[in-house]
């Protein structure tokens, strides 16, 4: 890893305002961001589009290993279908490895880096200078996700959408290989309560003192 490059690692469970909270530090510092699960997602796309079978290994590592990081459309791959397909490849080793090492390549663009995901604080960057998770309840997380559709224009049901949280969790955080889980020197940042705008206020603080630590 670049030593001159600063790596900002940040987990968290789905619709805990991870996504957000690390586009916003990414602008503000002028770092590169990526959002590891669209490299998963973009793979999924791949075979998807190719008709490629989404069980056999050997052709879904393949394809992760082709993905390009730099064009990775988040409008396009946040269908629900290719979210679908994407986990069921993401619980590949052989997937997860590729795709690792294409991410940890990512996070030695300088002069700094935002990497956010599932394990970038465990497995991907565990000697990033900053760590953390950033978490919120499933109801909360679920009722963001609703509010979020039905303001696009669309339809939802609070019902379906928290059940689908949970079943999310419990893949996240049971799989064998890199289970969801805070990095044990990572920082807490449960959003249940908190604004955007505290949660990057605080992320900062974090950011900021660390910086300084590091100058």
């Amino acid at each position: 890893m670049n030593c001159m490059t600063f790596i900002i690692a940040i987990d968290g469970p789905a619709a805990s305002g991870k996504g957000t909270l690390s586009r916003r530090i990414a602008e503000e510092y002028g770092f590169h961001h990526l959002d590891t699960g669209l490299t998963y997602r973009a793979t999924a796309k791949a075979l998807l589009d190719a008709g490629l079978p989404l069980d056999e290994e050997p052709v879904a590592e393949k394809v992760a290993r082709e993905v390009e990081l730099s064009s990775l459309d988040r409008n396009i791959l946040s269908r629900h279908d290719i979210g679908e397909a994407a986990s069921k490849i993401a619980v590949m080793p052989a997937v997860r490895r590729a795709l690792v090492e294409a991410q940890r390549h990512f996070a030695e663009k300088l002069p700094g880096t935002v990497l956010d995901g599932r394990d970038i604080g465990t497995v991907v960057c565990p000697a990033a200078p900053v760590k953390l998770y950033v978490t919120a309840s499933p109801e909360v997380r679920a009722r963001r996700r609703y509010e979020e559709i039905v303001g696009k224009g669309g339809t939802a049901d609070f019902d379906a959408i928290f059940d689908d949280v949970k079943r999310r969790d419990e893949r996240d955080m049971g799989r064998a290989d890199s289970p969801l889980k805070p990095a044990d020197d990572a920082h807490l940042l449960d959003t249940s309560e908190m604004s955007i705008e505290a949660a990057f206020q605080a992320a900062k603080s974090i950011i900021e003192a660390s910086l300084r630590r590091n100058a």
